[in-house]
């Protein structure tokens, strides 16, 4: 299995940026596809990015396309999220979740896929 490990939350004003990392540990020599997703109090939970082994695939929901930026370094075990023109919207907990694959470009959209998940950093954007 593998172990995640978020960093890189805060409080940020509108319009700045955050840069989340997600660090894994144990069986990362297997191939996996990472996602993050958020979740904001009272709202269901959201599927961020998806981003297959290869970096090749990846998916962004529309709420954040055009913001967010999805990175692997599969040397260092860590997958990052740019984020950059935060709205207050924005607001929630974030959380990294990893799926082993059969293929390297594969980056599947639905969280039940992802076995592996982080205890979450928060992200709160001021108005």
């Amino acid at each position: 299995q593998v172990q995640l490990v978020e960093s890189g939350g805060g409080l940020v004003q509108a319009g700045g940026s955050l840069r989340l990392s997600c660090a894994a540990a144990g069986r990362t020599a297997e191939i996996y596809a990472m996602v993050w997703v958020r979740q904001a109090p009272g709202k269901e939970r959201e599927l961020v990015t998806a981003i297959s082994w290869s970096g090749r695939t990846i998916d962004y929901s529309d709420s954040v396309t055009g913001r967010f930026t999805v990175s692997r370094d599969n040397t260092q075990n860590t997958v990052s999220l740019q984020m950059n023109r935060l709205k207050p919207e924005d607001t929630a907990v974030y959380c990294c979740a990893a799926a082993y694959t059969v293929t390297v470009n594969y980056a599947g959209r639905r969280t039940s896929e992802y076995k592996y998940w982080g205890q979450g950093t928060q992200v709160t954007v001021s108005s």
